[in-house]
């Protein structure tokens, strides 16, 4: 190819003559390389799940995109009344909060008087969180104090989170006062 001819083919290549030749503004096609043409998001071909941010009680729309099982992305949702797309830094940031490699992933235990922690059983845990609620319940429950009926026990306590739904906040609320007979408790959603 000669010199002239590789001139004529660079400048014909040159975005800024498309530009004049269509009229177009420079930020569609006629500005791309092949490159760029090719570039697809990171969340290409991936399923989306609607969500919500779990970080306050606001209740920010997210969509969660997953691939094979894989976390991929984690963005805001546009089409959240309440968002409308955009995210706090703790919503912007869900992605690496789940996916860090630092991030813990068993339970922590110190026993008391320890000076170091130890690693145990998420089972392990939830038996030993159970046995100590049922203790405390059992070690404090009244069932009556001057002769009137109460069946409740102030020595627990629960407060809830506010991404929480109505149907969710009356069961727990239904379980911890009737079932365990807790008077203390609040959600952070005033629900």
């Amino acid at each position: 190819m000669t010199n002239s001819k590789m001139l004529e083919n660079l400048i014909s290549r040159w975005p800024l003559l498309h530009q004049i030749r269509t009229g177009a503004d420079g930020t569609g096609p006629e500005a791309m390389s092949a490159a760029t043409r090719d570039l697809r998001p990171k969340h290409d071909g991936a399923e989306v799940t609607s969500s919500i941010c779990p970080y306050c009680g606001v209740g920010c729309g997210q969509l969660v995109y997953h691939k094979n099982g894989k976390l991929i992305s984690i963005e805001g949702d546009p089409s959240s009344p309440i968002s409308r797309g955009r995210l706090c830094p703790k919503g912007a940031d869900t992605f690496e909060l789940h996916t860090h490699p630092e991030r813990l992933t068993k339970v922590k235990y110190r026993r008391p008087y320890a000076k170091s922690w130890e690693e145990i059983d998420l089972e392990k845990a939830m038996d030993m969180v159970a046995e100590r609620l049922w203790e405390s319940r059992d070690r404090s429950f009244q069932e009556t104090r001057d002769g009137q009926v109460l069946m409740h026990t102030t020595a627990i306590a629960h407060l809830g989170g506010a991404t929480l739904d109505n149907e969710e906040n009356y069961l727990i609320r239904k379980l911890f006062t009737a079932g365990l007979g807790m008077v203390c408790i609040s959600n952070q959603a005033r629900i």
